[in-house]
Protein backbone atom coordinates (compact mmCIF):
# COMPACT_ATOMS: atom_id res chain seq x y z
CA UNK A 1 0.00 0.00 0.00
CA UNK A 2 1.43 3.35 -1.04
CA UNK A 3 0.70 5.48 1.99
CA UNK A 4 1.75 8.71 0.27
CA UNK A 5 -1.15 8.38 -2.18
CA UNK A 6 -3.54 8.86 0.74
CA UNK A 7 -2.37 12.44 1.13
CA UNK A 8 -3.66 13.38 -2.32
CA UNK A 9 -7.05 13.72 -0.66
CA UNK A 10 -7.48 17.38 0.46
CA UNK A 11 -8.83 16.54 3.90
CA UNK A 12 -6.07 14.01 4.56
CA UNK A 13 -3.51 16.59 3.48
CA UNK A 14 -5.07 19.14 5.83
CA UNK A 15 -4.87 16.61 8.64
CA UNK A 16 -1.22 15.95 7.87
CA UNK A 17 -0.48 19.68 7.89
CA UNK A 18 -2.21 20.19 11.24
CA UNK A 19 -0.49 17.24 12.90
CA UNK A 20 2.82 18.12 11.25
CA UNK A 21 2.60 21.70 12.50
CA UNK A 22 2.09 20.59 16.10
CA UNK A 23 4.85 17.98 15.77
CA UNK A 24 7.19 20.69 14.46
CA UNK A 25 6.34 22.93 17.40
CA UNK A 26 7.07 20.05 19.76
CA UNK A 27 10.44 19.29 18.18
CA UNK A 28 11.53 22.92 17.99
CA UNK A 29 10.05 24.08 21.30
CA UNK A 30 13.39 25.24 22.80
CA UNK A 31 13.96 27.54 19.84
CA UNK A 32 10.40 28.63 19.00
CA UNK A 33 9.15 29.41 22.51
CA UNK A 34 9.74 33.14 23.10
CA UNK A 35 10.20 32.75 26.88
CA UNK A 36 10.83 30.16 29.55
CA UNK A 37 7.41 28.49 30.15
CA UNK A 38 7.99 28.66 33.91
CA UNK A 39 9.22 32.29 34.05
CA UNK A 40 6.88 34.85 35.61
CA UNK A 41 6.18 38.29 34.17
CA UNK A 42 3.22 40.62 34.59
CA UNK A 43 0.10 38.55 35.39
CA UNK A 44 -3.04 38.47 33.22
CA UNK A 45 -1.81 40.44 30.24
CA UNK A 46 -4.16 40.20 27.27
CA UNK A 47 -2.94 38.97 23.85
CA UNK A 48 -0.53 41.28 21.99
CA UNK A 49 0.19 43.21 25.20
CA UNK A 50 3.57 44.33 26.49
CA UNK A 51 4.80 44.58 30.06
CA UNK A 52 6.71 47.44 31.61
CA UNK A 53 9.94 46.10 30.15
CA UNK A 54 8.61 46.27 26.60
CA UNK A 55 8.39 42.49 26.19
CA UNK A 56 5.58 41.44 23.85
CA UNK A 57 3.29 38.53 24.73
CA UNK A 58 1.47 37.25 21.64
CA UNK A 59 -1.16 35.25 23.55
CA UNK A 60 -0.95 37.11 26.84
CA UNK A 61 0.03 35.77 30.25
CA UNK A 62 -1.74 33.66 32.87
CA UNK A 63 -2.54 34.51 36.48
CA UNK A 64 1.04 33.72 37.49
CA UNK A 65 2.50 35.89 34.76
CA UNK A 66 3.71 32.99 32.62
CA UNK A 67 3.70 33.43 28.85
CA UNK A 68 0.77 31.46 27.39
CA UNK A 69 2.37 31.06 23.95
CA UNK A 70 5.50 29.52 25.48
CA UNK A 71 3.48 27.18 27.65
CA UNK A 72 1.37 26.11 24.67
CA UNK A 73 4.48 25.34 22.62
CA UNK A 74 6.14 23.38 25.40
CA UNK A 75 2.81 21.76 26.23
CA UNK A 76 2.73 20.41 22.67
CA UNK A 77 5.82 18.38 23.45
CA UNK A 78 4.27 17.08 26.67
CA UNK A 79 0.93 16.14 25.09
CA UNK A 80 2.37 14.49 21.98
CA UNK A 81 5.11 12.63 23.82
CA UNK A 82 2.86 11.02 26.39
CA UNK A 83 -0.07 10.52 24.00
CA UNK A 84 2.09 8.67 21.48
CA UNK A 85 3.99 6.72 24.13
CA UNK A 86 0.83 5.69 25.99
CA UNK A 87 -0.96 4.75 22.76
CA UNK A 88 2.03 2.73 21.54
CA UNK A 89 2.16 0.85 24.85
CA UNK A 90 -1.57 0.14 24.70
CA UNK A 91 -1.18 -1.11 21.12
CA UNK A 92 1.69 -3.41 22.08
CA UNK A 93 -0.44 -5.01 24.81
CA UNK A 94 -3.65 -5.10 22.77
CA UNK A 95 -1.99 -6.53 19.66
CA UNK A 96 -0.21 -9.25 21.64
CA UNK A 97 -3.45 -10.25 23.35
CA UNK A 98 -5.46 -10.12 20.11
CA UNK A 99 -2.95 -12.21 18.18
CA UNK A 100 -2.92 -14.91 20.84
CA UNK A 101 -6.70 -14.97 21.22
CA UNK A 102 -7.43 -15.02 17.49
CA UNK A 103 -4.74 -17.52 16.60
CA UNK A 104 -5.06 -20.09 19.38
CA UNK A 105 -8.83 -19.75 20.04
CA UNK A 106 -10.19 -22.07 22.71
CA UNK A 107 -9.45 -21.35 26.36
CA UNK A 108 -6.89 -18.66 25.53
CA UNK A 109 -9.47 -16.73 23.55
CA UNK A 110 -12.14 -17.23 26.23
CA UNK A 111 -9.94 -15.98 29.07
CA UNK A 112 -8.54 -12.96 27.21
CA UNK A 113 -11.97 -12.00 25.85
CA UNK A 114 -13.45 -12.20 29.34
CA UNK A 115 -10.74 -9.90 30.72
CA UNK A 116 -11.21 -7.42 27.87
CA UNK A 117 -15.01 -7.43 28.16
CA UNK A 118 -14.79 -6.87 31.91
CA UNK A 119 -12.61 -3.79 31.49
CA UNK A 120 -14.76 -2.46 28.64
CA UNK A 121 -17.86 -2.77 30.82
CA UNK A 122 -16.72 0.23 32.88
CA UNK A 123 -16.87 3.86 31.64
CA UNK A 124 -13.44 4.88 30.39
CA UNK A 125 -13.23 8.18 32.25
CA UNK A 126 -14.22 6.53 35.52
CA UNK A 127 -11.45 3.95 35.09
CA UNK A 128 -8.94 6.71 34.37
CA UNK A 129 -9.94 8.60 37.50
CA UNK A 130 -9.89 5.49 39.71
CA UNK A 131 -6.44 4.43 38.46
CA UNK A 132 -4.92 7.91 38.78
CA UNK A 133 -6.37 8.42 42.26
CA UNK A 134 -5.08 5.00 43.33
CA UNK A 135 -1.59 5.40 41.84
CA UNK A 136 -1.16 9.17 41.99
CA UNK A 137 -0.90 11.82 39.29
CA UNK A 138 2.26 11.34 37.24
CA UNK A 139 3.24 10.78 33.62
CA UNK A 140 4.06 7.09 34.19
CA UNK A 141 0.74 6.46 35.93
CA UNK A 142 -1.12 8.15 33.07
CA UNK A 143 0.69 5.76 30.72
CA UNK A 144 -0.47 2.82 32.86
CA UNK A 145 -4.04 4.13 32.93
CA UNK A 146 -4.17 4.62 29.15
CA UNK A 147 -2.73 1.15 28.53
CA UNK A 148 -5.18 -0.51 30.89
CA UNK A 149 -8.24 1.21 29.43
CA UNK A 150 -7.29 1.25 25.72
CA UNK A 151 -5.71 -2.19 25.27
CA UNK A 152 -9.05 -4.11 25.45
CA UNK A 153 -10.53 -2.17 22.51
CA UNK A 154 -7.35 -2.73 20.49
CA UNK A 155 -7.52 -6.39 21.50
CA UNK A 156 -10.99 -6.69 19.96
CA UNK A 157 -9.83 -5.22 16.65
CA UNK A 158 -6.73 -7.40 16.52
CA UNK A 159 -8.62 -10.53 17.49
CA UNK A 160 -11.19 -10.05 14.70
CA UNK A 161 -8.48 -9.40 12.13
CA UNK A 162 -6.48 -12.42 13.27
CA UNK A 163 -9.47 -14.76 13.08
CA UNK A 164 -10.16 -13.56 9.54
CA UNK A 165 -6.57 -13.82 8.29
CA UNK A 166 -5.83 -17.13 10.03
CA UNK A 167 -8.30 -18.88 7.73
CA UNK A 168 -6.57 -17.72 4.54
CA UNK A 169 -4.58 -20.04 2.32
CA UNK A 170 -1.12 -18.58 2.89
CA UNK A 171 -1.48 -18.92 6.67
CA UNK A 172 -2.79 -22.47 6.39
CA UNK A 173 0.12 -23.24 4.08
CA UNK A 174 2.59 -21.90 6.64
CA UNK A 175 0.97 -24.04 9.37
CA UNK A 176 1.15 -27.10 7.13
CA UNK A 177 4.85 -26.48 6.50
CA UNK A 178 5.47 -26.61 10.23
CA UNK A 179 6.34 -22.95 10.82
CA UNK A 180 6.22 -21.86 14.45
CA UNK A 181 3.19 -20.07 15.83
CA UNK A 182 5.17 -16.96 16.80
CA UNK A 183 6.65 -16.61 13.32
CA UNK A 184 3.25 -17.07 11.67
CA UNK A 185 1.67 -14.43 13.91
CA UNK A 186 4.45 -11.88 13.39
CA UNK A 187 5.38 -12.57 9.76
CA UNK A 188 2.12 -13.70 8.17
CA UNK A 189 -0.75 -12.22 10.18
CA UNK A 190 0.44 -8.96 11.76
CA UNK A 191 1.73 -7.29 8.54
CA UNK A 192 -1.62 -7.90 6.87
CA UNK A 193 -3.40 -6.09 9.70
CA UNK A 194 -1.36 -2.90 9.36
CA UNK A 195 -3.99 -0.83 7.49
CA UNK A 196 -6.79 -0.85 10.11
CA UNK A 197 -4.24 -0.67 12.95
CA UNK A 198 -2.58 2.46 11.55
CA UNK A 199 -5.95 4.17 11.17
CA UNK A 200 -6.96 3.25 14.72
CA UNK A 201 -3.55 4.35 16.04
CA UNK A 202 -4.00 7.85 14.60
CA UNK A 203 -7.49 8.17 16.07
CA UNK A 204 -6.44 6.77 19.44
CA UNK A 205 -3.60 9.28 19.80
CA UNK A 206 -6.23 12.00 19.54
CA UNK A 207 -8.48 10.28 22.08
CA UNK A 208 -5.53 9.89 24.44
CA UNK A 209 -4.58 13.56 24.04
CA UNK A 210 -8.15 14.56 24.89
CA UNK A 211 -8.18 12.22 27.89
CA UNK A 212 -4.87 13.62 29.17
CA UNK A 213 -6.40 17.07 28.76
CA UNK A 214 -9.54 15.97 30.64
CA UNK A 215 -7.44 14.58 33.48
CA UNK A 216 -5.48 17.83 33.60
CA UNK A 217 -8.75 19.77 33.69
CA UNK A 218 -9.85 17.66 36.65
CA UNK A 219 -6.54 18.25 38.40
CA UNK A 220 -5.45 14.62 37.89
CA UNK A 221 -3.07 15.13 34.99
CA UNK A 222 0.62 15.86 34.86
CA UNK A 223 1.72 17.56 38.10
CA UNK A 224 2.34 21.33 37.90
CA UNK A 225 4.22 23.33 36.85
CA UNK A 226 4.60 21.03 33.81
CA UNK A 227 3.15 22.80 30.73
CA UNK A 228 0.01 20.82 29.91
CA UNK A 229 -2.95 21.97 27.82
CA UNK A 230 -5.55 20.43 30.12
CA UNK A 231 -3.82 21.85 33.16
CA UNK A 232 -3.81 25.30 31.55
CA UNK A 233 -7.56 25.10 31.05
CA UNK A 234 -8.02 23.97 34.64
CA UNK A 235 -5.90 26.85 35.96
CA UNK A 236 -7.76 29.46 33.92
CA UNK A 237 -11.35 28.26 34.20
CA UNK A 238 -12.14 30.32 37.32
CA UNK A 239 -11.27 33.53 35.43
CA UNK A 240 -12.42 32.45 31.96
CA UNK A 241 -15.24 35.01 31.74
CA UNK A 242 -13.02 37.98 32.56
CA UNK A 243 -9.90 36.68 30.79
CA UNK A 244 -11.12 34.22 28.12
CA UNK A 245 -7.67 33.94 26.54
CA UNK A 246 -6.63 31.75 29.48
CA UNK A 247 -8.78 28.87 28.20
CA UNK A 248 -9.47 29.69 24.54
CA UNK A 249 -5.96 29.00 23.25
CA UNK A 250 -5.46 25.64 25.02
CA UNK A 251 -8.92 24.55 23.82
CA UNK A 252 -8.02 25.50 20.25
CA UNK A 253 -4.78 23.53 20.57
CA UNK A 254 -6.55 20.35 21.70
CA UNK A 255 -9.29 20.75 19.07
CA UNK A 256 -6.94 21.29 16.13
CA UNK A 257 -4.71 18.37 17.12
CA UNK A 258 -7.73 16.06 17.37
CA UNK A 259 -9.13 17.39 14.08
CA UNK A 260 -5.80 16.81 12.33
CA UNK A 261 -5.50 13.25 13.61
CA UNK A 262 -9.12 12.48 12.64
CA UNK A 263 -8.68 13.82 9.11
CA UNK A 264 -5.40 11.95 8.78
CA UNK A 265 -7.03 8.70 9.91
CA UNK A 266 -9.98 9.22 7.55
CA UNK A 267 -7.60 9.73 4.62
CA UNK A 268 -5.63 6.60 5.43
CA UNK A 269 -8.82 4.60 5.90
CA UNK A 270 -10.29 5.76 2.59
CA UNK A 271 -7.04 4.93 0.82
CA UNK A 272 -6.94 1.48 2.40
CA UNK A 273 -10.53 0.78 1.30
CA UNK A 274 -9.75 1.85 -2.27
CA UNK A 275 -6.76 -0.46 -2.26
CA UNK A 276 -8.91 -3.34 -1.04
CA UNK A 277 -11.58 -2.75 -3.70
CA UNK A 278 -8.98 -2.56 -6.47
Amino acid sequence: MHILNAFKHPLALLGLLLVGSWATLALLAPWLAPYDPLASFTPLLTPLSSDDGGQLFLLGTDMMGRDIASRLIWGTRTVLLWSILATATAFAVGIAMGLCAGYFNGKVDAVLSYVADTVLAFPVLVLYIVIIIALGASAVNILIAVTFTSAPAIFRIMRALTIDIRSRDYVLSAITQGEGSLRIMLAEILPNCSGPLIVDFCLRIGYTAIMIGALGFLGLGLPPPTPDWGGMINEGRSMAITFPHLVIFPCIAISTLMLGLSLLADGLDEHAQKGTRS
